[in-house]
């Protein structure tokens, strides 16, 4: 395997020893395919940090645990490396644990695998689930600190939160569908993600709470939930909701994950349908696409490099208070097929 970074900065990387990354990389016989997999994928965080690895001194290593969707977790890699270099005269690296669909187990299990090979700092979007919250705290006994992404775990010892206004999001999602859909008597199809996360419970909350206020809540909800691992269960979930209910004109997409957004396309064209709004979340690549097609009317977007930012001068702070980290949800923005930033 060629290199360029020393056995040293590999190894910190990868999380191993630098006896077992020295074995990778003279290719000798021995090692466990995953473990050649792990250093692959540090050379290649490396290549992409490199203007941090260059640079003199003490590094502080940050630990992205994540247990969403590919594609958030793919937008969370690109926001903070994009940041890292502006983080001076701090210099920040950052190791990336980022599995779709992983259980809570899992995520606690990769939370005590950053506990014993040490770091100074853990960035989580994970389930609310206790087996979590049991890892952050052993975490946090042994003074690593924790903020978490996008998803909180409210009442846990982690450090503060970084993310979008969720429940004002989802308010947001419900006004928008009542104005450009507005007979209370047409139902709106709602997406919504497989695990327990508290962003989607927020977002839950807001959307619910605001058609109540708006209409009384008499407009009826249909609810399907999109799978983290495989795309095809979304798209027969909305066809199953569609055949059932034909007409149905307003989605909002308040979690996509494996699927995403192109299935329920996918699925009113199976169809022979179109929604007259479709509100969805986060202006990736795909959802970009889908707005300049005119297949998504908007996307409630939040910017994740400011997030990334402010999370990781959290976690610097965090070593000089005891109290609770104080963070600020992001606004909301309303992007529609004219405003679409061109690099998006």
């Amino acid at each position: 395997m060629r290199r360029k970074f020393s056995v040293r900065d590999i190894a910190v990387q990868a999380a191993l020893s630098e006896a077992t990354v020295d074995r990778v990389l003279h290719e000798r016989p021995g090692v466990r395919a995953a473990t050649v997999e792990q250093v692959r994928r540090a050379v290649a965080d490396l290549e992409r940090q490199q203007s941090q690895v260059r640079l003199t001194g003490r590094t502080a290593m940050v630990d992205v645990v994540m247990a969403s969707p590919r594609r958030f977790a793919d937008a969370v890699r690109t926001a903070l490396e994009a940041e890292l270099p502006a983080l001076h005269p701090a210099t920040v690296r950052a190791r990336f644990h980022t599995t779709p669909g992983a259980s809570a187990d899992r995520v606690a299990a990769e939370l005590d695998r950053v506990l014993r090979t040490g770091s100074q700092g853990v960035l989580l979007q994970s389930p609310d689930l206790p087996v979590v919250r049991a890892a952050v705290e052993r975490l946090a006994a042994a003074q690593v600190p924790v903020v978490t992404l996008a998803s909180d775990l409210p009442g846990s010892r982690r450090r503060g939160y970084v993310g979008a206004d969720n429940r004002g999001a989802g308010a947001t999602a419900a006004f928008l569908l009542t104005q450009w859909v507005p007979d209370p008597a047409e139902p709106v199809l709602v997406v919504r993600g497989l695990q327990p996360q508290d962003g989607d419970r927020e977002r839950w909350a807001g959307f619910e709470a605001a058609l109540a206020q708006l209409e009384g809540s008499v407009r009826p909800v249909l609810t399907v939930v999109d799978d983290d691992q495989d795309p095809a269960v979304l798209e027969e979930a909305v066809v199953a909701v569609l055949t059932d209910r034909p007409g149905v004109r307003a989605v909002y997409s308040m979690c996509a994950g494996a699927g995403g957004n192109g299935a329920v396309v996918r699925a009113f064209d199976r169809v022979r349908s179109r929604p007259a709004a479709f509100v969805a979340h986060d202006l990736d690549g795909e959802n970009a696409a889908l707005l300049r097609c005119g297949d998504l009317t908007t996307v409630l977007h939040h910017d994740l490099r400011s997030d990334c930012r402010q999370a990781c001068r959290m976690l610097l702070q965090a070593p000089y208070t005891r109290t609770e980290l104080a963070g600020s949800a992001s606004p909301i923005q309303i992007v529609t097929p004219f405003n679409v930033p061109p690099d998006a």
